[in-house]
């Protein structure tokens, strides 16, 4: 089955408000032409999950650039100066999640678990309006499963199915975020006829669409 979307398709399914979880650690691993065309695109109001806000002209960071980002989930925005000024504005909506607790939030939601109990952020401004539990005398905070209506990852090789591979550590948060949302795009790199069943780390049936990158109308 051929997957390949193009950027009229791919525009087509984009709509104001949506959820988005984009891959990528300091925009290692960040599907860049996907991101452009959400960009062309010109929808707004958008909640972007990520680890951070890229800078102000890679990654997400294009996105807030553009005012396109309503509110920002991820572990921290100290490389994007524009980010952190929209945010001490009132422009953009911000909540720092410790960056295993953002990792695992979406693992969860992936495996079709509720959230998880973790001891981080116990006692500081992360425990607020969450539920607290005393496990074997230890607390742990609740925190809820986080998923999206589309994810946008990067893959270091696809094959025509979309069974993928990444390369080192731009893996990061592409892989848990193929399991959390409604639907899936993957930016590739490099195309291979197949792969060998050994290395693939994400397998098709979590992929709906695939890009080259770099691929233009």
């Amino acid at each position: 089955m051929n997957k390949t979307i193009d950027q009229v398709t791919f525009t087509s399914m984009l709509k104001d408000n949506m959820r988005i979880m984009v891959g990528g650690f300091m925009t290692c691993g960040t599907p860049e032409t996907l991101i452009d065309w959400v960009v062309e695109s010109k929808v707004k109001n958008l909640t972007i999950i990520c680890n951070d806000a890229g800078y102000e002209h890679a990654g997400v960071g294009k996105l807030i650039k553009a005012n396109q980002v309503k509110r920002l989930e991820a572990s921290h925005i100290g490389l994007n100066p524009y980010a952190g000024k929209l945010m001490s504005e009132g422009k953009l909506e911000v909540e720092l999640i410790p960056q295993g607790t953002l990792a695992e939030r979406i693992r969860a939601f992936g495996a079709g678990l509720g959230g998880i109990l973790t001891p981080t952020g116990f006692k500081t401004v992360v425990e607020e309006d969450k539920s607290v539990h005393d496990i074997n005398g230890k607390k742990f905070v609740l925190e809820e499963a986080l998923g999206a209506d589309l994810s946008l990852i990067l893959a270091h090789e696809s094959d025509l199915l979309g069974n993928l591979t990444y390369n080192k550590t731009a893996r990061n948060f592409n892989p848990v975020m193929a399991m959390a949302s409604e639907c899936v795009v993957c930016e590739y790199e490099h195309f291979q006829e197949t792969l060998d069943p050994e290395h693939i780390i994400t397998p098709h049936i979590f992929i709906d669409y695939i890009v080259k990158k770099g691929e233009t109308k």
